[in-house]
């Protein structure tokens, strides 16, 4: 190239990129035709002539949300910057997760929308903007606790309802069932066959997933008085998502509790169009990995951290 090709390469770019003329203006200010303008451009990037950074913190997330996607089967993930004070990663996770929900929902038609339960959906919800949605059955896909609590199923399902005046229906009947026998027993029962043929239909799932520690909502709440952590984790378990524990490869453990939730099959997570998993923390890491290695979701909400740490286990075992 002619040091005059050159020195036009270097005019076309700085015309561009420092004072923000459009092509059309270069092409008219230089003689040039817009495709040469465009032609120099291309190779003004190509040559390193311009290197074109993007200065933000989200670009780490961006660029881990292609990764996931990539190596993971993923549909599509948003990871948000990890909040400094832990305490907080739920809300950051649950104003992601509400964006990228209402976007969805107004882009798709939605007849059924399966719920779990959790802090981060509480924020979720909280931050979900208003609509009306009327044919909308938003269904608990989940038992509840037998005792009040705002993080509760019942509450969950209800408020979410609320907020895009849709229907919603309940599994009416405890998390755990005090025997596989007694849980056999209920789900027996005609109006539960009916609500799982409804789940069934469901066209999107939102869930979170619950870790060992004491940080679980259900380890602090929901287990049974005759289930001890130690004896999950004995069993393999790192996790659970909708009550069921999951070991590392993301398949339910032998354990009795497994025999006694009353929520959808994990494995009907599959059939269902779109499954979102909103959670974070350091703390989730182990059951996240879980979960995306037995692809029961197919949209990732993570913060960076634990998304990027959930990614190194996937690299390492596989």
């Amino acid at each position: 190239m002619s040091d005059d090709d050159e020195q036009l390469r270097v005019r076309v770019a700085w015309l561009y990129f420092m004072e923000g003329l459009t092509q059309a203006d270069i092409a008219g200010k230089l003689g040039i035709t817009r495709l040469r303008a465009n032609r120099l451009l291309g190779e003004a990037r190509e040559s390193g002539l311009v290197n074109i950074q993007v200065n933000s913190p989200l670009t780490a997330c961006v660029e881990l949300e292609r990764q996931l996607v990539a190596e993971t089967g993923l549909k599509d993930a948003v990871v948000v910057p990890t909040p400094s004070d832990a305490d907080h990663i739920a809300v950051a996770i649950g104003r992601a997760t509400a964006d990228y929900l209402s976007r969805h929902l107004d882009q798709t038609r939605v007849r059924g929308l399966g719920l779990g339960w959790g802090t981060t959906l509480r924020e979720t919800i909280r931050h979900l903007r208003g609509g009306s949605f009327p044919d909308l059955s938003i269904n608990s896909m989940m038992g509840g606790l037998t005792h009040g609590l705002e993080l509760n199923t019942f509450e969950i399902a209800s408020e979410f309802a609320r907020r895009i005046n849709g229907q919603c229906n309940y599994l009416a009947a405890p998390i755990y069932a005090g025997s596989p026998k007694s849980r056999d027993t209920i789900l027996a029962q005609d109006v539960f066959r009916e609500t799982f043929q409804r789940l069934a239909t469901c066209d999107v799932a939102l869930m979170s997933v619950g870790d060992l520690s004491r940080r679980s909502l259900l380890i602090r709440y929901g287990l049974p008085r005759d289930v001890t952590v130690d004896s999950l984790r004995a069993a393999g378990a790192v996790g659970d998502i909708m009550g069921t524990f999951l070991d590392s490869q993301g398949t339910p453990v032998k354990h009795t509790l497994n025999s006694r939730v009353i929520a959808t099959p994990v494995g009907m997570l599959r059939d269902i169009a779109t499954v979102i998993v909103a959670s974070g923390g350091l703390n989730k890491v182990a059951i996240l990995a879980a979960v995306l290695r037995a692809g029961l979701c197919s949209v990732l909400v993570v913060d960076e951290a634990a998304g990027r740490a959930a990614l190194g286990l996937l690299r390492g075992s596989g």
